[in-house]
């Protein structure tokens, strides 16, 4: 089974091999590593990791954190295929998408992208939102009052937002959005049970979600 491990790390040279030699001796594959924010002398790394079935989750939060150094943020599980280029591979998608399926494939890839659980992109605001596409295992938005549509600007949606309903902030649900297109049109990206969307993979998916908003109106190649 895969798992998505973030850690903040001394920000120091050796410091990933030290933490890859660590999980390998517990049995662990690395499958992938991103590297979220360097800064004040830490760095937050995101690592995907095939966990062996005779193998316990608690045994990576053990063997990380034998490193010196080394705190464990987060351990949730990570469903997906997962590779190198792949934002890359989603903005090629979208020029080649035809008219009208390119919202439903940004919706559906975003997730892989970013490691997240589910993306929706939304549109309306006030009392109530319409949705135009959403990923698997998104929850239910039809018709429910977002009170931060229109979106001027991207920002972060934490669990204990007060419009959430009470269901998500006991499911830990986090969220992060930006305007697609339009202030009144957003993209929402989330998770349940954390770890909190941090403040570069927000940049990120602006940056992302900007290109994909030209890409998408091109004609299909």
């Amino acid at each position: 089974m895969s798992y998505l491990l973030r850690l903040v790390v001394p920000d120091r040279p050796g410091i990933l091999g030290a933490v890859a030699t660590a999980l390998g001796a517990a049995g662990v594959d690395i499958i992938s590593v991103d590297v979220l924010e360097r800064g004040g002398g830490v760095a937050v790394d995101d690592i995907v990791i095939d966990l062996p079935p005779d193998r316990l989750p608690d045994g990576l939060i053990t063997a990380a954190q034998a490193v010196d150094g080394v705190q464990v943020e987060s351990l949730r599980p990570f469903a997906g295929p997962l590779d190198t280029h792949r934002e890359l591979e989603l903005l090629e998608a979208l020029a080649r998408a035809g008219e009208g399926t390119a919202v439903k494939l940004l919706a559906a890839e975003l997730p892989r992208v970013f490691t997240s659980g589910w993306a929706a992109i939304l549109t309306g605001g006030g009392d109530r939102c319409e949705v135009l596409a959403t990923s698997d295992a998104a929850p239910t938005f039809d018709g429910m009052p977002v009170p931060w549509l229109p979106l001027e600007a991207p920002r972060l949606l934490p669990s204990e937002d007060e419009w959430m309903p009470e269901r998500w902030r006991e499911m830990a649900i986090e969220m992060m959005a930006t305007p697609f297109g339009s202030p009144r049109t957003a993209v929402v990206i989330g998770r349940s049970g954390g770890p909190a969307f941090r403040r570069s993979e927000l940049l990120r998916l602006v940056h992302l979600t900007g290109i994909a908003a030209t890409v998408a109106h091109l004609p299909p190649a």
